[in-house]
């Protein structure tokens, strides 16, 4: 006779097997999350963050599968960034992306223990993110960009391109980061020893009086005029090339978007290699790795592109050897 404790150990084992996941099943993955704090605008962005996307894919982070990317635009108020990072830490993000030296800061000083990857960071030493490229320490690892190095290059193309090169008008915003000081502290040196004399153009408030800049550069006689890196440049990068050409002026500028909607020459890092390289860290990071001990690594692949279209509506003639040089002619 089967006994009411028997029937009911019976029923307990029934209930068992039919609530058991089938052998070999597999369980839902846990989903991570990470933040991208990014200093500009999401369509100034778009392409760098769609490589990093894609990179990301690859190396088999799937968003809404197995990731959860928050994306945060600071819109070009930096002020904001340090509320943005703190919402991160609030989310309890596994990661923190960041996309600016601006960025990389707020969210450094909103955690010490959140993982923190740079895209692009100029000088991470000099202005405390890491300890050295070697041995970062802490929480922050990730790509250097090498912006001084590079604001000097491309002084010495625009004295290469231009004849008689002697003064060029340096496009400078009232506010200045401390990026932007960085990079002007590399450069005047530099154009001391190319015997060139570098000449402040103080940007306007207010994007619609562009052109009194432009006609302040003629007024002074300035043979040239040259940008530093700096998202608020790129957000204008149209107006400036258009006015650029309008006022006879030569220019080179730091990114190759700048030469592809007409300015004349550029010389810089390739940007969405270096997002794409993030992916990497971020990768490592999320599957074990510590920040501390992956070391910091510099751009690596650099574009020079001239717009002979450009240099025909400005009336000048690029030199045979500095055409050589060129990665892209656009014609």
């Amino acid at each position: 006779m089967i006994t009411k404790s028997f029937a009911l150990f019976c029923l307990l084992i029934t209930v068992l097997l039919i609530t058991a996941p089938p052998a070999g099943a597999q369980q839902p993955e846990k989903i991570l999350r990470a933040g991208f704090l990014d200093s500009s605008t999401a369509s100034t962005s778009a392409a760098r963050v769609e490589a990093f996307r894609q990179e990301m894919h690859k190396l088999g982070w799937i968003e809404g599968k197995n990731i959860a990317i928050e994306y945060r635009f600071a819109e070009q108020k930096p002020q904001r960034l340090p509320e943005l990072a703190a919402a991160f830490v609030g989310l309890k993000v596994d990661l923190i992306v960041v996309t600016s030296n601006p960025a990389a800061l707020a969210a450094k000083n909103a955690t010490a223990t959140i993982p923190i990857v740079m895209t692009s960071s100029t000088d991470p030493v000099g202005i405390g993110l890491i300890a050295s490229l070697a041995r970062p320490g802490g929480n922050v690892t990730g790509l250097s960009s090498l912006a001084p190095e590079l604001n000097t290059k491309r002084l010495e193309l625009l004295k290469d391109t231009v004849p008689k090169l002697a003064r060029v008008g340096l496009l400078q915003w009232p506010e200045p980061s401390t990026t932007s000081d960085l990079q002007l502290n590399a450069l005047r040196p530099a154009a001391l020893a190319l015997k060139l004399k570098l000449e402040d153009i103080e940007m306007p408030a207010d994007a619609k009086d562009l052109e009194i800049v432009f006609q302040t550069t003629k007024q002074k006689h300035i043979n040239a005029i040259m940008t530093i890196p700096d998202p608020r440049f790129f957000d204008e990068r149209k107006r400036l090339v258009e006015l650029a050409g309008k006022y006879q002026l030569p220019a080179i500028y730091p990114q190759k978007e700048y030469a592809e909607v007409g300015g004349l020459m550029s010389y810089g890092m390739d940007s969405n290699d270096l997002y794409r390289r993030a992916a990497g860290y971020v990768d490592k990071i999320l599957k074990g790795a510590k920040p501390a001990d992956l070391p910091v690594q510099q751009a690596t692949k650099f574009e020079f592109v001239i717009n002979l279209k450009a240099a025909k509506q400005i009336g000048l003639t690029i030199p045979p050897r500095v055409l050589e040089r060129a990665n892209r002619v656009i014609k």
